[in-house]
């Protein structure tokens, strides 16, 4: 059987082709050329066939490359219906289409409700324990309803109270007398730290 390839000349880093006919089984790179019937250059796109051999050899058929198709078809050389055409664009199959999130039934959103609170939680807020006179905490909420946030910053407040710590409010204060413009450098010698 015969095959229409390209063989591959010039020098290194530029390539030109010579359009030969080769016998494919026996010799199928190296050996044996039937007929060298063009050549074609890649980089000017300058193609010399002669389209008489090369329409013979199609007749008597001789089996051409891809990449000569797509050269004789640019030649407007006629080509015989049992040659196959390869597709010049490339599209990749994607494997798993049913697998992609997009093909995926959406998802309903369930929207979390708060929890509602216990009879146990409403008294707790109510009810104001006293802390001495001295490390009292004021108690700042809208409309006498407080949310769960401030609840918990209050419940953790009074903790440290109860524990003897420094709470946030007098840290700051602390801060301020420290950082005070006004006084002197022997006035801040006699504050304690």
């Amino acid at each position: 059987m015969l095959a229409i390839r390209m063989q591959r000349t010039g020098r290194k880093g530029y390539p030109t082709y010579r359009v030969i006919v080769q016998e494919a089984h026996r010799q199928p790179t190296s050996g044996k050329v039937v007929a060298n019937i063009g050549n074609y250059n890649p980089h000017t796109k300058e193609v010399n066939v002669d389209k008489e051999k090369a329409e013979f050899y199609l007749k008597n058929g001789a089996q051409p490359s891809d990449r000569v198709v797509y050269v004789f078809e640019s030649e407007k050389i006629s080509l015989p219906e049992w040659v196959k055409k390869t597709s010049t664009k490339k599209q990749k199959t994607i494997k798993n289409l049913e697998k992609l999130r997009r093909n995926q039934p959406e998802e309903e959103v369930v929207a979390e409700e708060a929890p509602a609170e216990t009879e146990e939680e409403a008294q707790t807020e109510t009810v104001v324990d006293e802390a001495p006179a001295e490390d009292a905490v004021e108690e700042t909420t809208e409309d006498n309803a407080p949310d769960a946030e401030a609840k918990s910053v209050e419940e953790i407040a009074k903790a440290e109270v109860a524990d003897g710590q420094v709470t946030a409010e007098e840290e700051v204060a602390s801060d301020a007398e420290a950082a005070d413009p006004t006084d002197t450098a022997e006035d801040q010698a006699e504050k304690p730290a």
